[in-house]
């Protein structure tokens, strides 16, 4: 089994969305647990990363565990061991950026 690096790429948010649906409006804010240019590794053994977003956890584990366990996105992805995902929060997404790894 490979490690597996996930990096925050990016957070988006959609006031309007958030005003037209979420009880706070867009006061909410774009995700409050991570940052773009955030870091974590995985090990293995199914566990969440200290510090990941235990939903968003949900939402990419099983892209994280089939490249850990060395599992190939191409030929939908220009490089061997990467993908783009994105945690389910249509109001305020994070987009991560999960690699295989030797660390």
């Amino acid at each position: 089994m490979k490690s597996v690096k996930i990096t925050v790429l990016e957070r988006a948010f959609y006031p309007e969305l958030a005003d037209a649906y979420l009880t706070e409006g867009r006061s909410v804010g774009p995700c409050p647990l991570l940052n773009t240019g955030d870091t974590f590794i995985y090990r293995g053994s199914a566990e969440m990363p200290p510090g990941f977003c235990p939903w968003a956890w949900i939402d990419i584990y099983r892209g994280v565990s089939a490249l850990s366990a060395g599992a190939s996105m191409t030929p939908w992805n220009r490089q061997e061991g990467l993908q783009i995902l994105c945690c389910t929060d249509g109001v305020r997404p994070v987009i991560f950026k999960i690699e295989a790894c030797d660390a």
